[in-house]
């Protein structure tokens, strides 16, 4: 007889187990879950799980993990996963003025530096509030406290790219655990000590609550290869690249046109069928403020590059269009005086600093190599939604160049992407999580 069970009151590691006995033991999981509540599931878990000898077991079980008071560059190693699943502190909707600034030089010159960020950072948002009531006045119709809202996440949107890298916020990793060991496992070999620290940290409490899924054996070697591969591809930078926006195809359009009437028919909302992913990748190049890259970097279903932030390729435009003459003109002056103060920074014992920590010091307006690669459908899905017109407009614009060049690179499809130019937009007050009273 068909039936249906829901189980959803069980420790990650009992529900996965009781996933697994299927394999082994077709029996209906009311009988596997008698053996669970009556063993009790750490005994369960030791009696079963270690000798398993399945990684897919891994897949069964979930956790949440949160990770909290690490800076901007360890939240990109952490998100940096296939299956990332979690959420974010928002620099577009949050006041990060009272975060604590990661300063892992120490020296009266760093510590100058972030202060120095900080401080503008904070300038920049009083300022801009009335600044920017006067650009954008209150229309008829509209409701104040989402005007307000609207307002206020415009002014987070322009002075976010005076925000440090070093400085700290908070997100959260829903993940199974599988995929938390195989992630950890990388991060653990990251060429930044935080994000190594950090790795060591999670490894350590998921060892506690879950030993059985957390004490596999280490080998040199593979520890060895992980750390060459980490090397590799920690962080990517290309002068190539921030040009200008550039892509590549792969596609295979002999295939695609098999399946025509789904490119061409497709309506706004709509998703491609994941089977196209089997048509090859479309790339894409572009530059971009590291701010609004670490909103593109949500979309996992394509490949992307850890950019490495860098002085080098200057800061990125769009943030001081948006200022007043009076506060651009300050804001040039902190760039051109702190530029050159990230430029002369020592260790404390005179050594140089490499640039993966000098990151920390650096503002994310400043504009980074993106490099992003995927099949069809994860392309257009990601120009489509980030062409919206609540994106940042930094992302959105080259979200609406991705959009096109799909449109280009595949006749016939059917493209939703939003061309719209960039306006005012008083939605952004609405997109807020708040208490129902």
């Amino acid at each position: 007889m068909r039936e249906i069970i829901i189980v959803d009151d069980l420790a990650p590691e009992a529900v996965a187990m009781v996933q697994a006995l299927y394999s082994r033991d077709p029996k209906s999981v009311k009988t596997h879950l008698v053996q669970v509540r009556e063993k009790g599931a750490e005994k369960f878990m030791a009696s079963y799980y270690v000798g398993y000898g399945h990684k897919s077991i891994g897949d069964c079980g979930t956790t949440s993990i949160f990770v909290e008071n690490v800076s901007m560059l360890v939240t990109k190693a952490v998100q940096d996963w296939p299956l990332y699943n979690g959420q974010e502190a928002s620099t577009r909707y949050l006041d990060m003025a009272a975060q604590t600034v990661m300063d892992p030089i120490d020296t009266p010159e760093s510590r100058a530096i972030q202060n120095e960020w900080m401080r503008f950072y904070r300038h920049a948002l009083t300022a801009l509030v009335p600044a920017l009531k006067e650009r954008f006045p209150i229309k008829e119709g509209e409701k104040e406290p989402v005007y307000e809202k609207a307002i206020k996440a415009r002014a987070f949107d322009i002075a976010r790219g005076f925000l440090p890298a070093g400085v700290t916020t908070f997100a959260a990793w829903h993940t199974n655990l599988r995929q938390a060991y195989d992630h950890v496992k990388e991060m653990r070999h990251h060429p930044l000590a935080e994000v190594r620290e950090t790795a060591e940290l999670i490894r350590t409490s998921l060892r506690e609550r879950y030993p059985s899924s957390f004490s596999h054996k280490e080998y040199p070697t593979e520890e060895e290869y992980l750390e060459k591969s980490m090397a590799e591809f920690a962080y990517f930078d290309d002068d190539e690249a921030v040009k200008g926006f550039s892509y590549r195809s792969t596609l295979d359009i002999d295939g695609l046109r098999r399946h025509a009437d789904l490119l061409a028919l497709r309506p706004p909302k709509a998703e491609l069928h994941q089977r196209l992913r089997q048509y090859g990748n479309i790339e894409f190049s572009f530059p971009l403020d590291f701010g609004s890259y670490r909103d593109l970097q949500r979309h996992r279903s394509m490949v992307q590059e850890m950019p490495l932030l860098t002085t080098r390729h200057g800061f990125y435009g769009w943030y001081l269009e948006q200022l007043p003459p009076e506060l651009r003109a300050e804001a040039e002056r902190v760039l051109a005086e702190q530029e050159k103060r990230i430029a002369a920074l020592r260790m404390a014992g005179g050594s140089p600093v490499s640039d993966i920590v000098r990151q920390y010091y650096i503002a994310m307006g400043y504009t980074v190599a993106v490099k992003i690669t995927g099949p069809l459908p994860a392309a257009v899905y990601t120009a489509e939604l980030r062409s919206s017109d609540t994106v940042h407009p930094t992302l959105r614009v080259q979200a609406q160049r991705m959009g096109d060049a799909i449109r280009e690179a595949v006749p016939g499809i059917a493209m939703h992407h939003d061309t719209s130019p960039g306006t005012w937009n008083i939605k952004r007050g609405n997109h807020d999580i708040v208490r129902k009273e």
